[in-house]
């Protein structure tokens, strides 16, 4: 929804495709399906000009495109590869409907050779011989920060073969290009290994600083600290080197499995990014640990603030709060929980939770709150009132984004992570 904005903002006429006509009609009609910050301003926008329009007809969606972004969700299947189903159905309805000259890009995160594949399937399900090209253009949009990412960023990895697809994509992103943020133009199969090594990357700085949390628990070290020591030394940087309770989303998760899968295949040791994803898995355990560690959870009450897997966002998909709840459950604990966005969707995933409009409400008569993501109202919240209203004051901060100090002074039995 992102780029398709992003691009009819830039003067482009889109049209957004999808099979969901339910979602088309919300579209359509003006209303985002998605939160993100700054979007619905310049969505509304475009689809007031009409540069910017819905539909569910893969042929209308074909035959009047020039370029077409390839951008559904490539998830894990049961054998934790990615699924690339829907974009295996697209490149048929895309051979399909074909009425000329088009560029096929592959936006979705897909394992290296996917781009060969969408050919194949393109080259097979033409009625006539027909040129096309196809490019990996890896998106590299973060969720909160989405409509800032496609305007201002890092950079643009442009994987193609053919001169003529290569001047089509240079001319399309040139405006939002910048000296020192290039357009990388490289070859196809490092394009796409480019989008798994990236997540792979930051999913194993998140990692190396949980790992090392619990040896700062052990020694009495201050893992915010370290992690301050880490970043000032510029050839490593202070980004993701924060420790807490594990990643989650739809990215960092299912790529570091799926790039797992895409070594094995070719018979290429994995065994640093298991470790990475072993890592994660067990640090969403980590605030129950430490809730057992000063109180029987049967019969509790516990206050959960933030259930998105990140700030600024709806998403839940992986949320380490799915896991801290399932599990505080499962112990005979009754969950009270707030999110300033998220709610609407964990209600759909989560059963048995009370859900509060306000973290004040939420920690009411509460034997303990843990907090999960780190949204900013967290931050600058009353804690002392908070110390009030709780039946016993003890914290698991999640994110470490309390004073510990300041919190022991109010009388909170305080617990983060690694400090």
């Amino acid at each position: 929804m992102v780029t398709g904005t992003g691009f009819a903002n830039l003067g482009n006429k889109v049209i957004c495709f999808d099979i969901d006509e339910d979602k088309i009609d919300t579209l359509s009609k003006g209303e985002l399906t998605i939160y993100e910050p700054g979007l619905e301003e310049i969505f509304k926008r475009n689809i007031k000009t009409g540069r910017l329009i819905f539909t569910s007809d893969p042929q209308k969606a074909v035959r009047e495109s020039s370029i077409i972004f390839v951008c559904v969700g490539t998830p894990c299947n049961d054998i934790q590869e990615a699924d690339l189903t829907s974009v295996e159905k697209v490149a048929k309805q895309i051979g399909k409907f074909m009425n000329g000259y088009k560029v096929i890009i592959n936006k979705s995160t897909v394992p290296v050779g996917t781009a060969e594949l969408v050919k194949n399937i393109i080259e097979a399900n033409q009625r006539k011989k027909i040129d096309f090209d196809v490019v990996s253009n890896p998106e590299f949009l973060r969720e909160g920060a989405a409509l800032k990412d496609f305007e201002n960023p890092d950079r643009i990895i442009v994987g193609t073969e053919s001169k003529k697809a290569e001047k089509i994509m240079v001319s399309l992103y040139r405006s939002v290009a910048r000296t020192g943020r290039p357009i990388m133009l490289t070859d196809i199969k490092s394009a796409e290994i480019i989008k798994y090594a990236s997540n792979a990357m930051l999913a194993s700085r998140i990692s190396f600083m949980n790992q090392l949390s619990f040896l700062c628990d052990k020694t009495g070290a201050n893992i915010r600290d370290v992690s301050k020591g880490l970043g000032l030394d510029s050839r490593i940087g202070p980004r993701f080197l924060h420790a807490g309770i594990g990643y989650g989303g739809s990215c960092f998760p299912k790529d570091v499995k799926a790039l797992i899968s895409t070594l094995k295949k070719y018979e290429c040791d994995s065994d640093l990014f298991e470790a990475v994803d072993r890592i994660n898995e067990k640090q969403k355990s980590v605030a129950v640990e430490k809730l057992k560690s000063v109180m029987k959870l049967a019969k509790t009450v516990i206050a959960i603030w933030g259930l998105s897997f990140k700030p600024k966002t709806d998403d839940i998909r992986e949320a380490p709060s799915i896991r801290i709840i399932g599990e505080l459950q499962n112990l005979g604990a009754t969950i009270h929980a707030y999110d300033p966005i998220a709610m609407e969707n964990a209600a759909k995933a989560l059963k048995n939770v009370k859900f509060f409009e306000n973290p004040y409400d939420a920690a009411k008569n509460c034997d303990a709150l843990v907090v999960v993501t780190e949204w900013d109202e967290f931050r600058n919240i009353d804690m002392k009132a908070v110390k009030s209203l709780m039946k016993k004051p003890v914290v698991i901060d999640g994110r470490n984004i309390y004073d510990k100090d300041e919190l022991k002074k109010l009388g909170f039995t305080y617990l983060g992570i690694g400090r």
